[in-house]
């Protein structure tokens, strides 16, 4: 970077920010302090000339104006939420189209919000879950630091959302809301008895206990849903339904009643159940939301798991016509009960985008996460063939490890070995689900890899060349996420 002092003609003329290393979107003036995000080849630095704003940094006086020149940390990211509301996350998910973009190495906002500027979809920028903050050693600070910093970077005010996505305790939930995350995402998966699903219906009577309320609730009902459908229950399958989930209700019930009825704060409620041994029948979905209301407990969206298979990075597996079929009730259920759909591993499921879409009405909110860290993989095959095959090479060895985390079927026997391909089909390599699954879901030990004296093996030299490639990062996720939302719009376009 240029010497601070030539910051001056920016700051008292219009003058071409680019020139001077600033991101020219990220100048704003507050009373008579301005405040820009400039770029070295060592990162990124956020400076403030004018009367103190409270940015933490090194303070210097040039020409009479004082200079504060800071990190971005978290710090700083708190004093720019203060002075900025619109770098605030807020409440986002009561529009009719929201879709979360996990952001897994706190780079992706500027190409996130590239999307978001051509689509009314609000964006969920800060979406990162306990299991991916362990896996890459960040916390939930970093996560909602680095979207208030690229909202700010790329002059983006129209509104984000923040989740805490796939949180499992009550100390996660507090832990998000209280730093202002404005969305929770309840993962009550800990909480279903699974086993219940796969019980023959001789083992299942012996070990149900009897909910006279529940059953004379459910049992010989039919419920109108609209639309010209009904759910009803048979007694075998209400059995299972109760004693699968009877404890998710108490959980969500439980999680809601500390943290949102008293409103103290003003954050959105995801209830998921999609991390279970088999799909959600619409009587199970029918029930668990009805009885969450008659419970009292208010949630915007709700993640059922889908029939097929939505495996991380690659496209949906399964029978699409069967997808179109039970998403009409599962539809049907959300609006008969006022929330939308969720759906979660929603990263490069093309096939069936344009049915979810449709189906809903154009009332979604899709979760995507990893295909941005593929997008960032695939840039250094483009940049650095050589470095990416060392990364190959490792990602091989780290597989094994890494799918007690991860439902694949990867199989890296079909992988072609890197030695025998050139550097334009290192690159294809990305076109392949065998390969995208197994960098996708390696991430973990390639970024905390370390040699024999304790430094990174990759992590530095990947967030260098990430840095050196910024704007080619940014529009390889325009491109890629513009995709995602060019089909979940297509029936807006029939």
């Amino acid at each position: 970077m240029k010497d601070f002092k030539e910051f001056i003609p920016l700051l008292h003329s219009k003058a071409d920010p680019v020139s001077y290393g600033v991101y020219p979107l990220s100048v704003h003036t507050i009373k008579k302090t301005t405040l820009f995000i400039a770029k070295s080849k060592e990162g990124k630095v956020i400076v403030s000339a004018g009367p103190s704003v409270n940015l933490v940094g090194e303070k210097i006086v040039i020409e009479g104006t004082e200079v504060v020149i800071g990190e971005l940390n978290h710090e700083n990211a708190k004093v720019l939420r203060a002075l900025f509301p619109f770098t605030a996350p807020k409440k986002v998910l009561s529009a009719a189209r929201t879709i979360g973009v996990g952001d897994r190495l706190g780079i992706a906002g500027p190409g996130h919000i590239r999307v978001f500027e051509k689509y009314d979809a609000y964006p969920v920028l800060a979406q990162q879950s306990v299991r991916e903050l362990t896996l890459t050693n960040r916390t939930f600070e970093d996560v909602l630091d680095a979207a208030t910093f690229a909202v700010f970077q790329e002059g983006y005010k129209k509104g984000y959302g923040a989740d805490g996505d796939h949180l499992k305790t009550e100390k996660e939930v507090e832990t998000a809301l209280s730093l202002g995350f404005s969305m929770i995402t309840l993962d009550c998966s800990e909480h279903m008895h699974n086993e219940f699903e796969l019980m023959n219906k001789d083992e299942l009577d012996r070990t149900y206990i009897r909910f006279d309320e529940l059953e004379q609730k459910y049992l010989n009902k039919d419920f109108d849903i609209g639309e010209g459908l009904t759910v009803s229950f048979s007694e075998e399958e209400f059995k299972r339904m109760v004693m699968t989930y009877k404890d998710v209700l108490e959980f969500a019930s439980f999680i809601y009643d500390k943290f949102f009825i008293t409103g103290s704060y003003d954050a959105d409620f995801e209830i998921s159940i999609d991390e279970t041994s088999t799909p959600t029948t619409p009587a199970e979905h029918f029930f668990i939301a009805n009885e969450l209301i008659a419970r009292k407990v208010k949630f915007a969206t709700l993640a059922p798991r889908f029939c097929g298979e939505f495996q991380k990075g690659v496209d949906y597996i399964g029978d699409t016509d069967q997808f179109e079929r039970e998403l009409k009730v599962h539809a049907a259920i959300a609006r008969h009960f006022s929330y939308k759909l969720s759906l979660h591993s929603g990263s490069d499921k093309f096939r069936i985008f344009e049915i979810f879409g449709r189906i809903t009405r154009g009332n979604f909110h899709v979760k995507t996460a990893g295909t941005n860290y593929l997008e960032a993989m695939k840039l250094v095959a483009m940049k650095d063939p050589a470095f990416y095959r060392k990364i190959h090479a490792f990602a091989l060895t780290a597989f094994d490890e890494v799918t007690k985390y991860y439902h694949v079927t990867t199989d890296i026997t079909r992988i072609p070995p890197v030695d025998t391909l050139d550097d334009q089909q290192l690159v294809k390599l990305f076109e392949h689900n065998d390969s995208r699954q197994l960098i996708h879901i390696t991430y973990g030990p390639i970024l905390n890899k370390k040699d024999e004296n304790g430094s990174f093996v990759f992590k530095d030299a990947l967030y260098a060349l990430w840095n050196t490639y910024e704007q080619l990062y940014s529009e390889l996720l325009f491109r890629h996420i513009g995709r995602h939302l060019h089909q979940l719009y297509r029936h807006c376009q029939n």
